[in-house]
């Protein structure tokens, strides 16, 4: 939603929370979605170290 052009912050306000709720629900995150801390963590190489 493109509120740039709109310079009255209430007016601002109104239009984001109607678009809002007018915008369709999220869908759940799946069962098997890591999220956050719980994602694998990529190895850093260790300084030296040949990539290949």
């Amino acid at each position: 939603m493109n509120t740039k052009n709109i310079t009255d912050k209430a007016e601002r306000k109104e239009t984001k929370r109607k678009a809002r709720k007018a915008a369709p629900p999220v869908a759940k995150r799946g069962e098997g979605v890591a999220r956050g801390s719980n994602k694998k963590k990529v190895k850093t190489l260790v300084k030296g170290q040949r990539k290949r």
